[in-house]
């Protein structure tokens, strides 16, 4: 299976970390978030990365060249900041079957085999984690509402006044059927072609949809203080169920 990335973004809320750099290659603990995308992806077991740059995309080009740890790396430009719909678009010419698809922001340390695997088993034309996240925060995320049984009825892409504070974390698997889907999604009210309009629009047309609960935890590296978080957690300075810090013996 394929694992397409997305690494166009310009990261203008993490300034000055993005002074001269792109957000992918901003780095936590010492690391670019790009290459902790890959390490989770190739443990995956993903065949290619099929990378989508945008923003300074040629220092990603010359950082990584043309493999990660012995996987090979094809890129495809985003040419402007639309939406990860239409992102996707831009990797559909590389994509010959069903892939994984991360956000190249997120730094995860969760179940990522378990959307993989049900994927596989069930045939599901999407799967991808959801997460609870407090109240506040949810209008950050594509968020969805769900029915009385739990099951996911609709997504909604950064919601001025959230349904839920389910949110999805930036980790899917899908078939080919979600291009088609993004070719019909209109421009949001942001102007962007939005994941989550596609993915209601696979539900509505009564498509497979799985969603799996996080078991573990995942930063979207979205502000200066989120990349500190994701240090402290990777380094276990930070409990990820309580967000306390670590008491450590002298």
């Amino acid at each position: 299976m394929k694992a397409v990335v997305l690494a166009a973004g310009k990261g203008t809320r993490l300034r000055p970390l993005t002074a001269t750099k792109p957000k992918a290659l901003v780095e936590v603990n010492d690391r670019p978030i790009l290459s902790h995308c890959f390490d989770k992806l190739g443990e995956l077991g993903a065949e290619e990365f099929v990378t989508v740059i945008g923003h300074r995309g040629d220092q990603i080009r010359e950082f990584y060249g043309d493999a990660y740890e012995g996987v090979p790396i094809t890129y495809t430009e985003q040419s402007e900041p639309k939406g990860i719909a239409h992102a996707l678009l831009c990797a559909e010419p590389y994509v010959d079957g069903d892939f994984m698809l991360m956000l190249g922001d997120n730094i995860f340390q969760a179940n990522l085999a378990d959307v993989v695997n049900r994927h596989q088993e069930s045939r599901a034309d999407a799967a991808f984690l959801v997460e609870e996240v407090p109240w506040e925060e949810a209008s950050r995320y594509g968020v969805c509402d769900t029915n009385k049984y739990g099951e996911i009825t609709d997504v909604i892409e950064k919601p001025a006044d959230p349904p839920s504070n389910l949110v999805m974390t930036g980790f899917y698997t899908f078939t080919p059927a979600i291009f088609d889907a993004c070719r019909l999604v209109m421009p949001s009210d942001r102007g962007e072609y939005e994941i989550s309009d596609a993915i209601d629009l696979l539900i509505r047309s009564g498509r497979t949809i799985d969603a799996l609960r996080l078991n573990g935890w995942r930063v979207d590296v979205g502000y200066p203080e989120d990349r500190d978080r994701a240090e402290a957690l990777l380094r276990g300075e930070l409990d990820p169920a309580s967000e306390e810090l670590v008491e450590t013996a002298d």
